[in-house]
């Protein structure tokens, strides 16, 4: 049957006049842009662990190290809602390898820093130039497999944004430990250089692309100012407030309220002055299409789940377990191993079962894994803990690459780009919420747990005062005189105090966790099947998209 007879009205199909493969298979083109896009996500978790190294070799403090990690993730934001307009007016092939060699020269700024300032202007171009390799990543994927196999090739994607944040803490302390923190930016100098030589030789840049962009030049170059900066202001404060929440109080600093109002001004701005123009840097109109608005929500839920956890098991171990970094990082490794077996399962599986059904499972093999890191004790080990993550590890990939295949049913293909920088907008805001919240919740809990505990350490608690003298006792056969045991032993016991708040607070987190993952897996209903046959030509350029 034709295809055009087989298509429904307003359906919008594959053809592979967009692909970057060319003449090559798309599939060594999946791998070869995947290598890239690996770099930059493994680089936002990689150097998470090495902050106080960093701060104690450039005599800074660690409140002013961490601005290594805000600089990098507000520069990356701002620059994602751009990627789509930059691909289509300096070309997507041109302006991929531009952010990869920027990415790459800023990693080696880094690795060379002499001082603290130095380090976070480097990291500032380090995420502009990684900003826009996710987005255009995910549309070269998208242009260049038919829906069919969307699926798999998402599934090889689905290696940077899933397994690269668990790797990341594992490799920042491995190298910091054995060598320096400085391999943790320099590491990155041969991967980009080989990247830039792999894409240069392999990946192409279709004519109908080449046209496009001619005719948009024709027609004068119209960048949408007044969205960028509001987008821009957006999203970057809400970064500098979700990351710096914890260190300065939150809603107590002058600085973390002055952000949430301009945060929230600004994305709100950003919304109606983005439906209002008619040529818009974001077109929100794409949320009309009811997989596209379903999955990008979805997204937004695994960046929660997955940063958020990312960041704070490696937490949970080095505070209340005393793990050193690098075991941290062993810590999520055996999950890493389970994604490497689960993700080429889930591409494959992708293709033959309802994308519902899938995340419907992975739902609830997250939930549950959830519920078992909820009861995690201070004598749990390390096999336990590994094995409670290694389930989530295992789910995530069941939820990513289907969701990846069913938000692009219905876009049409003139849209792609600006799709996935939507959609890595939601993942990253995802990601920058999870974070700030768990922290926000660890804190309070923590604060609540003590206060509940504290109560009890008082001389009218009988159990308090037999365990004091016990252990003031046993100081004392010990050679410690008589005062100072009595005082070693109530340090001793308020410090195990303060070290079960921490944990029950840590259980409270993984609780609210899991029933966020209940509350939103109804989202799941809203996704649409693909229709039967999607291989019809792409519809005309429209004066917006031009």
């Amino acid at each position: 049957m034709a295809a055009s007879s087989a298509a429904s009205p307003g359906v919008h199909v594959w053809t592979p006049a967009r692909s970057a493969a060319g003449r090559h298979s798309p599939w060594l083109i999946a791998v070869i842009i995947s290598i890239s896009a690996f770099m930059e996500v493994l680089d936002t978790a990689i150097a998470n662990v090495s902050l106080r190294h960093i701060a104690g070799s450039l005599a800074a403090s660690y409140d002013q190290a961490t601005w290594v990690l805000t600089t990098y993730l507000v520069a990356n934001a701002v620059v994602i809602p751009m990627s789509s307009w930059l691909s289509d007016v300096f070309g997507r092939k041109r302006y991929y390898m531009f952010s990869v060699a920027l990415f790459t020269v800023s990693s080696l700024c880094c690795g060379l820093a002499p001082s603290l300032t130095f380090l976070i202007l480097a990291r500032i171009a380090q995420g502009i130039g990684g900003g826009g390799l996710q987005p255009v990543t995910q549309a070269m994927l998208v242009d260049s497999f038919p829906p069919a196999s969307r699926g798999k090739a998402m599934a090889v994607y689905g290696f940077t944004v899933i397994l690269a944040p668990m790797l990341g803490p594992l490799l920042g302390g491995v190298i910091t430990d054995q060598f320096s923190w400085h391999w943790i930016f320099l590491i990155n100098v041969p991967i980009g250089l080989l990247s830039l030589t792999l894409v240069n030789a392999f990946v192409d840049e279709p004519p109908l692309l080449v046209e496009e962009r001619r005719a948009r030049w024709r027609r004068g170059i119209h960048f949408d100012f007044p969205g960028a900066l509001l987008i821009a202001l957006g999203l970057g404060f809400l970064e500098v407030m979700t990351d710096r929440g914890v260190q300065d109080d939150w809603f107590a600093s002058p600085l973390i309220r002055a952000a949430a109002l301009i945060a929230g001004v600004c994305i709100a701005g950003f919304v109606i002055w983005e439906l209002w123009t008619p040529r818009p840097l974001l077109d929100m109109h794409l949320f009309k299409h009811r997989n596209f608005a379903a999955g990008t929500l979805i997204v937004m839920v695994i960046g929660v789940i997955l940063f958020g956890t990312t960041q704070f098991v490696p937490q949970l171990v080095q505070q209340v377990l005393g793990y050193s970094a690098t075991e941290a990082g062993l810590v999520l490794t055996f999950g890493g191993m389970i994604t490497i077996v689960t993700m080429p399962l889930a591409g494959v599986l992708s293709g033959r079962v309802q994308p519902r059904i899938l995340m419907m499972i992975a739902f609830v093999v997250v939930a549950l894994s959830l519920w078992r890191m909820s009861h995690f004790t201070v004598s749990e080990t390390f096999t336990d803990i590994a094995i409670a993550r290694a389930w989530q590890s295992g789910g995530i990939p069941f939820l990513f690459v289907p969701l990846m295949s069913a938000a692009y049913i219905g876009v049409p293909p003139q849209r792609t780009g600006n799709a996935t920088a939507i959609i890595n907008v939601g993942r990253n805001l995802g990601g920058s919420v999870g974070i700030g919240m768990v922290q926000a919740l660890l804190v309070r809990r923590e604060q609540f747990h003590q206060a509940r505990l504290v109560s009890g350490l008082q001389r009218l608690n009988p159990i308090y005062v037999h365990s004091v003298n016990a252990l003031a006792q046993m100081l004392a056969r010990h050679g410690a005189a008589p005062a100072a045991a009595a005082r070693m032993a109530s340090g001793e016991i308020y410090a195990l105090m303060q070290r079960q708040a921490l944990m029950m607070s840590f259980d409270d987190v993984f609780w609210a966790l899991m029933l966020f993952v209940l509350v939103i897996s109804p989202l799941l209903l809203l996704l649409k099947r693909a229709p039967g046959d999607q291989r019809h030509a792409p519809e005309p350029l429209s004066e917006a998209v031009l």
